[in-house]
């Protein structure tokens, strides 16, 4: 049987939120796109929460509303957040309040699938859109542009690949970008609770023993769990039933939302550094985790790739006639204009993660000292602020 050629302008490969966002975006920007993804799953029999959210910036916000996202959520299940409270090892606080900062809100909690499902509704919709529920097993290239070859025998020809498929990306591999990756022996644990005390919209976060404890607010008086531990330590929290996990976070976070009661499982991801040598070759561009891998400390892993789509939708827009989607000196652009956000955000994360996880009493000084210093800077947490919402 001879293969089946389908031909487009652009082929997103891989089908998370950064995924199905890149596709919308370009579809809605004139280009016949094929998405080569699945459906969001549904949730667990009985299940009424993910244990996965995100905590999304004004940045994030703003590119969702411009795909007409943002404004089909269910508002219901949005989660803002005005206030976060961080706390040292060693009694330094520090206190970020949307109020302070002149801004409505520091960032919004919500889950993942909501925001999956309102894309894939979007998708549905849209006449220049192709969804391919297979995978690619093929990449090969010519001067006009990129064939793919899928895993039912069929072939994509297309201008550009936006390689969107996560942090062991197959497309970055077919291209030879180079990938870096230091394992931070971590593990973030995640769950949902429904906590006895109210957390008027506010974040915390604790430094405990090099690990990092955050519970966010979600709609209806539940809060979010990301606990970053060491995998040892992760593999038991994970072992522990419901209550005595909820047992354990009322426990390290001295009961801050009184009694709290497990709602979805525990699930646990590794945490690790990864960089990449580069972000694009001819015809090719990479986005989301497939481009970088950030330690979750400061939440913004998702809108550092929401960026990276909206940087590419933007250079594709300002593509000049003549060019094709593919050509490196547009591609090239795309990168310049990702290089120093995700640089300047690992170093910062990275940098946060080895100084928490330091050892020994001068390294607690200094980060207590430091968390203390920042804390009395109302020009520095204005500036923290302002660079946490893009």
């Amino acid at each position: 049987m001879n293969a089946h050629h389908q031909t487009f302008d652009a082929a997103v490969i891989g089908g998370g939120l950064v995924g199905k966002t890149a596709a919308l975006a370009l579809t809605q920007g004139g280009l016949r796109v094929a998405l080569l993804a699945q459906p969001c799953a549904a949730l667990a029999a009985g299940a009424t929460f993910d244990s996965r959210v995100y905590a999304l910036s004004s940045s994030s916000q703003a590119l969702l509303e411009r795909l007409r996202v943002w404004q089909a959520l269910d508002l219901s299940k949005l989660g803002p957040v005005y206030d976060m409270r961080v706390y040292g090892d060693a009694h330094a606080e520090l206190h970020f309040s949307a109020f302070q900062a002149s801004v409505p809100q520091l960032a919004w909690i919500v889950e993942s699938s909501v925001i999956e499902r309102a894309l894939d509704a979007a998708l549905r919709f849209q006449p220049n859109l192709t969804w391919i529920d297979t995978r690619a097993q093929a990449l090969d290239f010519t001067a006009d542009g990129a064939s793919v070859g899928l895993a039912n025998g069929n072939v994509l020809e297309a201008d550009l690949v936006v390689g969107a498929d996560g942090a062991h990306s197959w497309v970055r591999a077919q291209i030879g970008s180079k990938m870096d990756r230091r394992d931070y022996k971590q593990t973030g644990v995640v769950a949902n609770f429904k906590a006895e005390k109210p957390h008027s919209e506010t974040a915390y976060q604790w430094f405990r023993d090099g690990e990092i404890i955050a519970l966010l607010p979600m709609p209806d008086g539940h809060v979010s769990l990301v606990w970053s531990a060491r995998t040892e330590h992760a593999e038991q929290l994970l072992a522990l039933d419901p209550a005595q996990l909820a047992a354990e976070v009322e426990r390290v976070t001295g009961e801050q939302f009184g009694a709290l009661e497990c709602v979805t499982p525990a699930q646990g991801f590794p945490l690790a550094l990864q960089t990449v040598d580069k972000l694009v070759a001819p015809h090719v561009a990479l986005v989301g985790d497939a481009a970088h891998l950030i330690h979750p400390l400061a939440g913004q892993g998702m809108n550092l790739g929401l960026r990276d789509v909206a940087a590419l939708a933007e250079t594709v827009a300002g593509k000049e006639a003549f060019r094709d989607l593919g050509d490196m000196v547009l591609l090239r652009r795309y990168e310049r204009a990702r290089r120093e956000d995700i640089r300047a955000l690992m170093i910062a994360t990275d940098g946060l993660q080895k100084l928490f996880s330091a050892p020994g009493p001068f390294a607690k000084v200094l980060r207590n000292t430091g968390m203390a210093f920042v804390g009395a800077q109302p020009f520095i947490k204005r500036w923290l602020v302002s660079a946490a919402l893009g």
